[in-house]
C-alpha cells in the first residue's frame, strides 16, 4: 500500500472516530454548594428546618385572605401582557426545535419550467419544458445539527422558566401594588380624622379669640396645624391614583376598568399567616425559576460550542434529481423524455482565515459568561430571601414599637388638651401633642402595610406564585 492509500485510511479512521461522537463539549451541570442555614436570625413565625409545602406556595396570596386580591392575581395571570409576551417565546422556542429537527431529514422540491429559445446559428426557434423533483440529505456524521437540536431544546427549557419568573414577579407586583394602594387609603383616612380633629380645635379657639378669651396667636396655630395637615392629603391622593394606574397595567386594564376590581376593598390589612415556612436554601435555589433558566441559558451556550466546532469537519450529504424534459409539450411525460441524476458529495472548508476557530473562542467565551450568570443568580437568589427575612422580622419588631407609641402620643395629647384647659401649659403643648400622635399613626399604618409587603417580598424570594404556568400555554398548535 502506497503512501497515499495510508493516507487516506488514517483520515478515514480519524473522521469516523469524529463522528461517534458529537462535536464540541458534553452539558454537565455545573456543581455550587448552598449554605446550610440563613444567615439571617428567624422571628417565632419562620420555620426553616420544615419542608416548604408547595401548594400553599403555588398560590401563597390566598393565605392573606383578601378576596379582591385574589381576584386581583386571578385577572392579573389571565390578562397580562408580560405573561402573553412570555408564552409566546415558549412557543417561539418549541417551533425552534421542530426548525432544528426538520435539518435532520431530507428536502424534495418540485421544480418545472418552460422556454423559447431562438438560435442564431440555425436560424431556428424551440421550444423547451421540463418538470422535476431534486432532492437533498446533508448527513450529521459529526452531530453538529443534533447540538442545534440540543441547543433549542435547552433554549425552550429556558422559556418556560422565564414564563415561571414572570409569574413569580407578577403575583409578588400586583400584591405589593394592591397593598400600597391600601396603604394610601389608611393614611388618607389618618389624615382625614385628624384634620377633623384639628378644624374643631380651630373653630373652638377662633371662638375664644373673637370673644376676647384668648389670643389671636393661638388660633393662627390652630390655623396652620389644620392647613398643614390638609397639604399631606392632595400628596397622598396622587400615589393612591398611581398605584391604582399601576394595577389596572399589570392587570391589562385601562384605569377606569380597574375600579369595578376595587369598589369592595375594606379598610382592614391583610393578616400575615402565624408560620410561613421557608425551608433550606437548597430547596429554594431548586424552586426558583430564575435559577434554572441561568442554568438552562449555561446548557444553550455549551451545545453552541458544538455547533460551531462542527463547522470545522467537512459536510456530507446525498442528492438526487428526476424529472422529464422535451421540447415537444406532447412528449413531456414520455418514458424517454426522462432524466435523473443520483450521487453522493461533501464540502470542505479548507481556507477561511480562522473564522471558524474564532467563532469557536466566541461560544466558548459566551458559555464562561452564562456560568458567571448562572453564579451571580444563585447570589442574588440568597441575598433576596436573607433580605426578606431580616425585613419581614425587624418590621413586625418595629410595629410593636409603634403600637405602643401611638397609645402614649393619644394619652398624652388628651393630658396635653386637658391641663391646657386647666391653664397649666400652653397651647404649644397641645399641638405638639397633635402632630407627635398625627405623625405615629401615619407611621404605623405605613409599617402595617410593611410588614404585609415584607411578607410578599419573602415568598416572591422564594420562588412561589409559578406552579399553575401550563394551564397559560396550549398543549397542541
Amino acid at each position: 500500500m502506497g503512501y497515499k492509500g495510508t493516507l487516506i485510511i488514517q483520515l478515514s479512521l480519524t473522521l469516523f472516530l469524529v463522528a461517534c461522537s458529537a462535536v464540541g463539549p458534553d452539558y454537565k451541570p455545573p456543581h455550587f454548594a448552598p449554605p446550610s442555614d440563613w444567615q439571617s436570625k428567624k422571628s417565632r413565625q419562620i420555620r426553616v428546618g420544615k419542608a416548604v409545602d408547595n401548594k400553599i406556595l403555588a398560590k401563597w396570596w390566598k393565605v392573606l385572605g383578601d378576596p379582591v386580591l385574589v381576584r386581583l392575581e386571578e385577572e392579573a395571570v389571565k390578562s397580562n401582557l408580560d405573561i402573553k409576551v412570555a408564552v409566546s417565546r415558549v412557543w417561539e422556542a418549541r417551533y425552534a426545535i421542530g426548525f432544528e429537527k426538520a435539518r435532520l431529514y431530507p428536502t424534495v422540491d418540485s421544480t418545472g419550467s418552460y422556454s423559447r429559445k431562438r438560435s442564431g446559428l440555425l436560424e431556428s426557434e424551440t421550444d423547451f419544458f421540463d418538470i422535476g423533483f431534486n432532492s437533498s440529505w446533508e448527513l450529521d456524521i459529526f452531530r453538529g445539527t443534533r447540538r442545534s437540536v440540543e441547543a433549542a431544546i435547552a433554549k425552550l427549557e429556558a422559556a418556560e422558566a422565564n414564563l415561571q419568573d414572570v409569574l413569580v414577579t407578577l403575583t409578588a407586583d400586583v400584591a405589593l401594588t394592591y397593598i400600597s394602594y391600601r396603604t394610601f387609603k389608611a393614611r388618607i383616612k389618618v389624615a382625614k380624622d385628624n384634620i377633623r380633629i384639628q378644624r374643631e380645635t380651630y373653630e373652638l379657639n377662633k371662638s375664644r379669640y373673637e370673644a376676647g378669651l384668648a389670643d389671636e396667636l393661638i388660633a393662627q396655630q390652630a390655623l396652620y396645624n389644620l392647613e398643614r395637615t390638609r397639604s399631606l392629603v392632595p400628596t397622598l391622593e396622587i400615589g393612591l391614583e398611581w398605584a391604582k394606574n399601576k394595577l389596572a397595567v399589570l392587570l391589562g386594564k385601562t384605569p377606569r376598568e380597574i375600579n369595578s376590581f376595587l369598589l369592595s376593598s375594606d379598610e382592614k390589612f391583610p393578616e400575615v399567616p402565624r408560620e410561613v415556612v421557608v425551608g433550606i436554601p437548597a430547596d429554594v435555589l431548586r424552586r426558583r425559576p430564575d435559577v434554572r433558566r441561568a442554568e438552562k441559558d449555561l446548557h444553550t451556550a455549551t451545545a453552541l460550542i458544538g455547533v460551531a466546532t462542527a463547522d470545522l469537519y467537512p459536510r456530507f450529504h446525498l442528492f438526487g434529481t428526476i424529472g422529464l424534459e422535451s421540447i415537444h409539450a406532447t412528449d413531456l411525460f414520455n418514458w424517454s423524455s426522462r432524466f435523473w441524476e443520483v450521487g453522493p458529495g461533501f464540502t470542505w472548508r479548507i481556507f477561511d482565515a480562522g473564522s471558524i476557530k474564532q467563532n469557536i473562542k466566541i461560544q466558548t467565551e459566551r458559555q464562561k459568561q452564562a456560568l458567571l450568570n448562572y453564579e451571580k443568580t444563585i447570589l442574588k437568589a440568597l441575598e433576596e430571601v436573607e433580605n426578606a427575612l431580616i425585613a419581614f422580622e425587624k418590621e413586625q419588631e418595629r410595629r410593636e414599637s409603634l403600637l405602643k407609641a401611638v397609645s402614649a402620643a393619644e394619652k398624652s395629647e388628651q393630658l396635653a388638651s386637658d391641663r391646657y384647659n386647666a391653664g397649666l401649659v400652653d397651647f404649644v403643648t397641645v399641638l405638639d401633642a397633635q402632630r407627635a400622635r398625627q405623625a405615629l399613626q401615619d407611621d404605623l399604618v405605613q409599617s402595617n402595610g410593611a410588614v404585609v409587603s415584607n411578607l410578599v417580598r419573602l415568598y416572591r424570594a422564594l420562588g412561589g406564585g409559578w406552579e399553575n404556568w401550563k394551564g397559560l400555554v396550549r398543549t397542541s398548535d
